[in-house]
């Protein structure tokens, strides 16, 4: 990664990490196997992911003092999980500068959603080392608060499979089922799920597992049946 490329991460980042350690957080494991065994983004991965935790959960603590402990982890776990770190590196066009070895970036390393999301947690780590902990924090906020504003207010405190079995039960949609489909190799395939109740066909989500796919399907079929049924409340 050249120096214009730190720049520009760094600008769509909204930070200044240095380069020594923006390099060293967007170093995959593989990369280092095929280099020589240079450090990786892994120590950098377990701060941010600790960072990342008490931003959400200070968040969700203070902004909902109504709500039970039950419904708070829920809701966290909405936002901190793999899936929805990854759509968050996508985001920020991420994927395109993460270092990987040639066999991990042939078979599509650079949009695995496990990559993405652990790089996304080593760039936290490495804004907190480089910036400080207000700029971490900061970061954090942007990656987060919109998925946490939405956890509220749609009610994603649960998976979204969950939610999608509820809200279909509560409005008499019918049963809730997934179209699935695959293409692309054997080591790069995509799932493309449909989620339907009854006979209706909500909406599509693609992932790089049948689940992953399904839980994108039942998250965009949400957002299709809330613009639905605006009136609709879901359960606590």
């Amino acid at each position: 990664m050249t120096e214009q490329g730190f720049s520009h991460l760094n600008e769509r980042l909204g930070v200044s990490i240095d380069p020594e350690t923006l390099r060293l957080a967007l170093t995959h494991r593989s990369y280092s196997f095929e280099h020589g065994g240079v450090p990786t983004n892994e120590r950098l991965e377990f701060l941010g992911d600790s960072v990342l935790q008490l931003v959400s959960t200070e968040s969700l603590y203070f902004d909902n003092p109504d709500l039970p402990e039950g419904r708070l982890a829920k809701m966290r776990a909405a936002v901190v999980n793999t899936r929805a770190l990854a759509a968050v590196a996508r985001r920020y066009d991420v994927g395109g500068e993460i270092l990987l070895g040639k066999g991990e970036s042939l078979t599509g390393g650079r949009d695995k959603d496990s990559i993405l999301a652990d790089t996304v947690e080593a760039l936290i780590g490495a804004c907190y080392v480089s910036c400080g902990r207000e700029e971490a924090f900061a970061l954090v906020h942007r990656f987060i608060d919109p998925m946490l504003t939405e956890a509220v207010e749609l009610g994603a405190g649960m998976d979204y499979k969950t939610t999608l079995q509820e809200a279909a039960s509560d409005l008499s949609l019918g049963a809730v089922s997934y179209r699935i489909s695959g293409s692309g190799p054997d080591h790069a395939r995509v799932f493309t799920a449909v989620a339907v109740t009854g006979e209706r066909e909500w909406a599509a989500g693609t992932g790089t597992s049948k689940k992953a796919a399904e839980a994108a399907a039942a998250e965009a079929a949400m957002h299709a049946i809330s613009a639905a049924h605006p009136g609709y409340t879901r359960r606590a």
